[in-house]
């Protein structure tokens, strides 16, 4: 994950398109609820593209509430996108977008009556940070820890 001196729109987009999993948190009943996604493609201006199942948890929270929040996090790093997600009907985007992959969650293919296609708009990320590569990151953080320093980040944000 590269480390923004100062978070922009495309330095978001990077650390997103770096990442194959990212946490999809909504809200169901009151609660905030997460679960671990893969993003099938993360566009220029920060919108995300996901598969979900309508009737399961996920779905109905979605529909219920847009707001969402993905959590893209590795060694050291963490990115954290606030935004509204949809619900689109596009057969054209479905086909362009499927996996064969996902056919253990949607047995009947990209015609899966339960498969739902979900845009997550990005509105704001905020990042927090550890420069160099992931075990510079932890071998950072190890030191900090024991010296009883301040961490080694850095945070910022944007809106997207």
């Amino acid at each position: 994950m590269s480390h923004p001196e100062e978070l922009t729109q495309e330095k978001a987009v990077e650390i997103m398109r770096e990442q194959r999993f990212v946490m999809l948190s909504t809200v169901l009943d009151g609660k905030i609820v997460s679960h671990p996604m893969t993003p099938m493609r993360v566009e220029d201006d920060a919108s995300v593209w996901f598969f979900v199942g309508r009737s399961g948890e996920q779905g109905t929270a979605l529909q219920g509430n847009p707001q969402v929040n993905l959590a893209f996090a590795e060694t050291g790093s963490w990115l954290s996108v606030a935004g509204a997600a949809e619900f689109v009907e596009d057969r054209a985007k479905v086909e362009e977008l499927w996996d064969d992959q996902l056919e253990a969650y949607f047995p009947q293919g990209a015609d899966d009556p339960d498969l739902g296609l979900v845009k997550v708009r990005g509105e704001s990320a905020q990042y927090w940070g550890i420069p160099g590569p992931r075990p510079v990151a932890a071998a950072k953080m190890l030191v900090a820890k024991l010296s009883g320093d301040e961490g080694p980040g850095v945070s910022g944000k944007t809106e997207l």
